[in-house]
């Protein structure tokens, strides 16, 4: 019986089924248009998350590992469980080298910019996992059609976990196609390699200067919850619009505007986080600042918690807490940066979102970073937060704080305040949760 799961979820693909050496990764979809050409890809990292050469860029162009060990389908895929799927790439787990830690599958679009095309054009994609021995199904991910303005997709992972071969359902969409991948993986081309030969491997990790850990949100026990929240800001005056850009600019602190209600429901919010990375030389360049975009929730049912990208809390539209996050740039070179989404359909049912972003790894550097946050709303202007007030001490940034307004719009009021990391934040705006370390 195939194991559906859904974003964030993992499982063993081993440890009940110790047998299993060689498995098939089909990925499939329903492709709208013709004239949209999608692409397979597989990376094989290492457990600094990059590759350690270009030939670890399984793809049409370099169908296969030196070993065998990764080898990409180019015709005559076969049909397993009675489905045939677009793409199909052959992975010998006993054959991986020791070397690498996992491997992510993507989808891409070939030209994607030139021809204006992204993932909207794609409905019921999936990626699975086949035991090869006997045909049979393991488990599926459906990926959905939340996808909006992405021309990448990182479907999936396998990784090692102590003696087993774990899955991981990912659904991370990206800008910038194929390319943009290659650069957050460690490969710095202007085009897409060209078939290479094989090179001796040489594992190459940098450590981080500065490791803010993943901190996952637990309930806190009963009777240590505040009495009283902080009240909600009176009716905001207005702002002047920019009409040469269409953009309300938040500038000082404690400003506040209301989203346009428009005639029905407030429809998709998109929460778009950008930042410059400073470019290094070299081979692999540089991991610089990781820079993250994630959000504190409070649903009316009272429940509470995170949608970040440490411990892949992705969040969902279409059910609780009708929030999701779509990626992790690793890089600040992916155009469209990193966005969270906020179902606006479920108004009713969210009291307050507080935006945060927060440097994971690399020196704390905000005014380098030259990060801007930007609110999209579908029936008023966007309404821009530029992290401009700097504090290079610490980690955090408390960027704007979204509160419902009688269930029929949100409140949107400026913060840019600076923390130490999550718990400091959760004791300034009242959340408290209790907060545990680990890692991305």
């Amino acid at each position: 019986m195939t194991l559906e799961l859904i974003k964030g979820q993992k499982c063993s693909l081993t440890k009940d089924a110790p047998g299993l050496t060689r498995i098939i990764v089909g990925m499939g979809w329903h492709n709208t248009r013709p004239e949209v050409e999608f692409d397979g890809s597989a990376f094989l990292l290492t457990p600094a998350q990059t590759v350690s050469a270009d030939e670890d860029l399984i793809y049409y162009g370099n169908p296969s590992t030196p070993n065998q060990s990764v080898t990409v389908v180019l015709s005559d895929q076969a049909a397993y469980a009675g489905l045939t799927d677009n793409i199909q790439i052959v992975v010998e787990l006993s054959q991986i080298p020791a070397a690498y830690e996992r491997i992510a599958f993507a989808l891409t679009i070939y030209e994607a910019e030139k021809r204006q095309q992204n993932f909207s054009l794609l409905q019921d994609a999936y990626i699975r996992m086949i035991n090869a021995a006997d045909g049979t199904e393991l488990v599926r991910y459906t990926l959905g059609n939340a996808y909006t303005v992405e021309t990448a997709i990182v479907a999936g992972e396998i990784y090692r976990y102590r003696n087993e071969w774990k899955f991981s359902a990912v659904g991370s969409g990206y800008a910038g196609g194929l390319a943009a991948l290659c650069n957050s993986y460690g490969i710095q081309v202007n085009d897409i390699p060209l078939p290479a030969p094989p090179a001796e491997r040489i594992i190459q990790t940098q450590p981080s200067r500065l490791v803010l850990p993943e901190l996952r949100s637990r309930p806190k026990p009963a009777g240590s919850v505040p009495p009283v929240s902080p009240a909600a800001p009176a009716s905001p005056p207005a702002l002047p619009l920019n009409p040469n850009t269409n953009t309300i600019q938040l500038k000082k602190r404690g400003e506040v505007i209301s989203l346009q209600k428009g005639m029905g429901s407030l429809g998709e919010i998109l929460i778009n986080l950008n930042w410059f990375q400073k470019k290094t030389p070299g081979w692999f360049g540089s991991k610089g600042v990781d820079l993250d975009l994630g959000c504190l929730f409070e649903l009316k049912n009272g429940l509470k918690g995170t949608v970040q990208a440490l411990g892949e809390s992705f969040g969902s539209l279409n059910r609780p807490p009708y929030i999701s996050l779509d990626g992790d740039d690793r890089t600040g070179s992916i155009a469209t940066g990193e966005n969270l989404r906020i179902n606006g359909h479920y108004l009713s049912e969210i009291s307050r979102v507080v935006i945060f972003a927060f440097i994971y790894e690399g020196v704390t550097n905000w005014a380098e970073a030259d990060a801007i946050v930007t609110i999209k709303q579908q029936s008023g202007p966007e309404i821009e937060v530029r992290l401009d007030e700097h504090n290079n001490h610490k980690g955090m940034c408390a960027i704007a704080m979204l509160r419902n307004q009688q269930d029929e719009t949100f409140s949107v009021e400026r913060l840019v305040e600076y923390f130490a990391g999550h718990e400091e934040l959760d004791q300034r705006y009242h959340w408290n949760l209790r907060w545990e370390a680990g890692s991305k």
